[in-house]
């Protein structure tokens, strides 16, 4: 069966953050410790990975997850990309390359951030191997038809995927008209909440909320979730339909 998984669902600095004090029932629950956003495509015939964020090898590690057939990178971010190098372990126990879906703009910083894996190195010299292609609108891959789109970050365009009845939306503050249209009539909707106050550059809560009634999916979870969310708490204060996604969360596709 073919599923979903949030390996994370934490925000750039991730929760617990460094240099605070938490309550002991705050870190008591598992569901409170977020990594940084990603997720996974588990298709029929192999698997997706959606961004690689500094903790990629814990999370996959975690997941139980041996083999990634293809990678989508949504931007470039450091939180989205810093676990790239994770890919080389991948890279050498299958002995092929790694096909990296995103936009020119963002091959290009890949190619800036790691230069070195795009450098002609001695052949015991271990660094990921990346195949760089532009993301085309639809990509049947792993017996999965992934659809792409764009919203918007602030200034920073930011790719969306839907696969059948369900999109995942990281990072965002603005979509475009093109991606609302893609976001009619979705099972599960997985949308950026980073924060209860407003923020410059993503949905808070209460923005994500108005989208998420607007959109009308059955279920909505909020991801890409700062320290603002004790996740039994606020899932009580949450109208119907709208969730908490937490790492590991499974959802069926």
């Amino acid at each position: 069966m073919a599923e979903a998984i949030i390996l994370g669902s934490g925000t750039s600095n991730g929760v617990p953050m460094l240099g605070v004090d938490y309550p002991p029932s705050f870190l008591a629950n598992p569901k409170n410790h977020r990594t940084r956003c990603s997720l996974l495509l588990a298709g029929p015939e192999g698997n997706v990975l959606v961004d690689c964020p500094p903790e990629l090898r814990l999370q996959l590690l975690r997941e139980d997850v041996k083999a990634v057939e293809a990678v989508v990178i949504t931007h470039t971010h450091a939180d989205h990309i810093m676990g790239m190098d994770d890919l080389r372990s991948l890279c050498l126990v299958h002995r092929r390359a790694m096909p990296v879906y995103t936009t020119p703009e963002y091959q290009a910083d890949i190619r800036r951030v790691f230069s070195y894996a795009f450098e002609a190195l001695k052949a015991d010299v271990a660094v990921p191997k990346l195949d760089l292609i532009d993301v085309p609108e639809t990509l049947d891959i792993c017996g999965l038809t992934l659809r792409f789109f764009t919203v918007m970050h602030g200034p920073w365009p930011v790719l969306g995927v839907r696969v059948k009845d369900f999109a995942y939306i990281t990072d965002v503050n603005h979509i475009p008209a093109p991606a609302w249209e893609m976001l009619q009539d979705l099972d599960v909707l997985v949308l950026d909440g980073v924060r209860k106050k407003p923020h410059p550059t993503h949905f808070h809560l209460e923005r994500s909320l108005e989208v998420a009634a607007e959109l009308g999916a059955r279920t909505t979870y909020l991801t890409h979730l700062s320290h603002d969310y004790d996740h039994d708490e606020a899932e009580q204060e949450l109208p119907p339909g709208v969730r908490l996604a937490y790492d590991g969360l499974r959802i069926p596709l």
